[in-house]
């Protein structure tokens, strides 16, 4: 049987958009309470009835959070121009290596903007 388990973290950081024209908004520094889902598909394993124990997906999913919780995104390496894409681009290759069977990520800057991202 096949399933998809979908996760969903938050943290809070700071960025600004170095690229857009110094009269948009987003060029200021300014914070969000970002709110990220992580979707990993695959077979159920037949004797623990599990894909994953979601257990396993904190312990690969929150070090990484960490990196980025109360931080100015922008002083982080591969996320020096911030937006939702890169952000969700930079997730998908940091969690990939400890989460094989990940399908999708969704970052939410607020609740009704985010970027959908399934991988390169």
């Amino acid at each position: 049987m096949r399933c998809e388990l979908v996760r969903d973290y938050r943290f809070e950081a700071a960025h600004f958009l170095p690229r857009v024209p110094e009269t948009h908004k987003c060029r200021r520094m300014h914070g969000h309470s970002y709110h990220l889902a992580i979707t990993i598909a695959g077979d159920i394993d037949p004797d623990t009835g599990w894909l994953v124990d979601f257990a396993a997906m904190d312990e690969v999913v929150e070090p990484v959070i960490a990196r980025l919780d109360h931080r100015v995104l922008n002083e982080v390496a591969g996320l020096e121009n911030a937006t939702c894409e890169v952000l969700a681009g930079w997730l998908w290759r940091e969690l990939r290596r400890g989460l094989p069977l990940l399908t999708q990520v969704v970052v939410a800057e607020t609740p009704d903007a985010r970027c959908v991202y399934r991988g390169e």
